[in-house]
């Protein structure tokens, strides 16, 4: 399965189990599956939802940073992927 580089993540919230996509390239939406990490190391899920300023968002561009609820915890600088 072919992946896209679209981000990295710039924080991550251990207490609430959240990290900071700030997207680089192309579009992440609700719905879409991300891969957070390298293939080994990392983890796949679908996108649940997005904030930012804690207001729900559908899309994410280039230039945007939201915020992702994430199912184990993402590391500073890892790359995020789209399948």
């Amino acid at each position: 399965m072919a992946k896209t580089k679209v981000g990295v993540v710039t924080h991550y919230f251990d207490k609430i189990g959240v990290a900071v996509l700030k997207v680089t390239q192309g579009t992440v939406r609700v719905g879409d599956t991300i891969q957070i990490g390298e293939d080994e190391q990392g983890f796949s899920q679908v996108v649940d939802s997005m904030q930012v300023d804690h207001a729900s968002v559908s899309t994410a561009k280039k230039g945007d940073e939201v915020g992702l609820k994430v199912s184990q915890p993402a590391k500073h600088h890892e790359n995020v992927y789209k399948a």
